[in-house]
């Protein structure tokens, strides 16, 4: 799969989470604001049932208030007139209630003041009949019954308390209405929820199981491929050891071959030499011939103007020979031990690395003196590695911290160690000369060398250290700059085998 189609399915795959949690949260809010919609219309429409009752309530004590008022004006009978009392006791808190329910209604308000009004005239009128039958005065009594029932008092609240019934009606009907409104809105928001839902889960589905299809493709490509890689990485691994032993073979024959030319040279450079003396010897016999002074001594060489700056270019020209000798000698030297270095096979064994490095300090404790510089050791990780490698390693690198000191100032030189995931890293720093950064790399490569050339070298001691390392399955940086020492980090296995070793390309 190309890196477009990935990020056009990572899209789609994205817009998808998003739609579905938009509609999640859209169903969520409606729902919620539908449901407490519909709660409070069916709160009012009970609030219209219960005001509804109540008028009915009011008219009913008022009605019994009527009934035992003229029951006990009849029949002059105790129960009737507890009852009237009872009725008349209920009227006025069932007035105020039914006051308290209809304050969210303006006409309602102004009906149930028109109706306390006339219920206020009848039970003025109810206590007033009362008081003549406590009074002794029948018949003023029922004179006072027959007018208030000519009158329009009770006309009135009945009509007023109907007038609120049908009002109540009214507002029933309504509000029946916007709750079935709201119930039904719910129910079909989350029906139309409910199959969004369903149908992004379908999306969703076929989105996995193409995902799934495609990545088991992508699986078995990458399977193949691997499998193919396997055998390539085989093939160009072994074509590389056998190129690699090549060279190494290639190296030792040529380093071995040159030297014989280079003793050959060696051995006519000591006979032109010879040969040169014993030409400027026949040259300042045949040129120096004393007039009355003694004869020279057998071998003296007595030469003058000309003669004599050709013997000093001579002797000079030879010098270089010599020195270009010597450093090619060396040179070569160096190659032949890179070489063998390279043929021979590692012996894993554990090392106490502290008391190694240790030992190896001790060995160079003379130039350290020499150079003014302490050595501290700290504590080192114990590895399971090849002896001879490590001795060569750090011996080179803390014998070029000493080397490399700065002139004039005492030397410090710090080496310590710790493990991390399953290797040891040993870090060497100084605080001598450093190291440009534009060196760091320069200073692994085979015969270069970086900053003044004042200590003797051939600028092998690095590259041979760093493919020691490597071949030790490790790594190797420095960090370094100019007048601020250097610092190296060899980077271990804490437990070395065959398997871990890293062929240097």
């Amino acid at each position: 799969m190309t890196a477009e189609a990935q990020r056009r399915r990572a899209f789609w795959h994205i817009l998808l989470f998003a739609a579905g949690l938009v509609v999640l949260t859209v169903i969520s809010a409606g729902s919620v604001y539908l449901v407490n919609k519909a709660r409070d219309d069916s709160k009012w429409v009970l609030h219209t049932i219960e005001v509804e009752n109540q008028v009915n309530t009011l008219l009913l004590e008022v009605r019994r208030a009527e009934s035992s008022a003229r029951g006990f004006l009849l029949t002059q009978g105790p129960d009737f007139q507890a009852d009237h009392e009872r009725a008349v006791a209920a009227i006025v808190p069932a007035l105020d209630k039914l006051t308290r329910q209809i304050g969210d209604s303006p006409a309602q308000r102004d009906s149930v003041e028109k109706l306390s009004a006339a219920i206020e005239v009848r039970l003025g009128q109810f206590a007033r009949e009362m008081d003549f039958v406590k009074q002794g005065r029948p018949d003023d009594a029922k004179a006072l019954v027959r007018e208030a029932a000519a009158g329009t008092t009770t006309t009135t609240i009945t009509n007023f308390a109907n007038a609120m019934i049908r009002e109540e009606e009214r507002l029933f009907r309504q509000r029946s209405v916007n709750a079935d409104r709201s119930q039904t809105l719910a129910a079909s928001l989350t029906g139309i929820g409910s199959g969004l839902v369903v149908v992004l889960a379908l999306i969703s589905i076929w989105l996995l199981r193409r995902s799934a299809r495609i990545r088991d493709e992508a699986e078995t490509r990458l399977r193949d491929a691997y499998a193919n890689l396997e055998a390539l990485v085989d093939e160009r691994t072994a074509d590389l050891r056998e190129a690699n032993n090549e060279i190494q073979r290639f190296a030792y024959i040529v380093s071995h071959d040159l030297r014989s030319p280079l003793v050959n040279i060696m051995g006519f450079t000591s006979e032109l030499e010879e040969l040169g003396g014993d030409i400027f010897r026949r040259v300042s016999s045949l040129t120096h011939v004393p007039a009355d002074g003694p004869p020279l001594a057998s071998g003296e060489i007595a030469l003058e103007g000309p003669d004599k700056q050709l013997s000093e270019d001579f002797s000079e020209a030879l010098g270089f020979i010599k020195s270009s000798i010597a450093k090619m000698d060396r040179l070569i030297s160096a190659i032949l031990n890179l070489t063998r270095e390279g043929r021979r096979e590692f012996q894993p064994e554990k090392i106490d690395i502290r008391e190694f490095v240790e030992a190896i300090v001790s060995t160079l404790a003379h130039q350290a003196v020499e150079a003014q510089a302490e050595i501290h050791v700290e504590p080192l990780p114990d590895i399971v590695s090849d002896r001879l490698a490590l001795e060569q390693i750090f011996s080179n690198l803390i014998d070029n911290a000493i080397k490399y000191l700065k002139n004039g100032v005492p030397g410090e030189i710090r080496i310590r160690g710790r493990t991390k995931l399953g290797y040891a890293i040993f870090e060497i720093s100084d605080n001598g000369r450093g190291i440009d950064a534009r060196d760091h790399q320069r200073i692994f490569d085979l015969f270069r060398r970086a900053g003044t050339q004042d200590k003797p070298g051939q600028g092998i001691g690095l590259a041979h250290v760093r493919a020691l390392v490597r071949r030790l399955g490790g790594t190797m940086s420095v960090s370094s700059e100019l007048n601020a020492g250097s610092t190296f980090t060899i980077t271990l296995p804490v437990a070395w085998n065959a398997s871990t070793r890293k062929t240097d390309r």
